[in-house]
């Protein structure tokens, strides 16, 4: 930006300029704010991004709309990969836990070495297979018996070995 013209008072003489076309674009206040967040955070850590071949309005103006047309393209993209990857299995509802389960776990959760929680949690909450929270945790399955049978005997009331 130049010299004469800080990004504070280009903020303050514009930002609602710049939140109003986001909110055009966009249709949601929140989503707006984001924007303008963005783009005078953009100017910011990019100064040279304005070289002052047009006024500042202008420059704001196409940034802004650059930046809602980005992030509407963003959504639609994750729209459609979230879509792609759910599979009538991740549909089907888990069973929910029963108090004393709950209970339970929030113990395990306080208490335990944060692999046998991650694991203790997959397992009771997730519904995982030992297979998927190997997968998850990058290990083997026999480990993640080792884990759950820890995470069981420790909600039995005996000690837990260390890792």
């Amino acid at each position: 930006m130049r010299d004469d013209l800080s990004l504070e008072a280009a903020y303050r003489m514009h930002g609602s300029a710049v939140f109003r076309r986001a909110r055009q674009l966009l249709g949601h206040d929140a989503d707006a704010y984001e924007v303008v967040q963005d783009v005078f955070l953009s100017l910011f850590e990019k100064p040279d991004q304005f070289q002052g071949k047009s006024g500042i309005m202008t420059f704001l103006y196409s940034a802004t709309t650059h930046a809602c047309l980005n992030r509407i393209r963003n959504q639609k993209n994750r729209e459609r990969l979230q879509s792609e990857q759910i599979s009538a299995e991740s549909l089907a509802p888990r069973p929910r836990l029963s108090p004393e389960q709950t209970a339970i776990l929030h113990r395990v959760i306080q208490a335990l070495p944060d692999d046998v929680c991650q694991a203790a949690v997959y397992s009771a909450v997730d519904g995982m297979t030992h297979q998927e929270i190997a997968e998850l945790m990058n290990c083997s399955r026999r480990h993640v018996g080792d884990l759950l049978s820890r995470a069981a005997s420790w909600a039995a009331g005996n000690e837990v070995p260390p890792c």
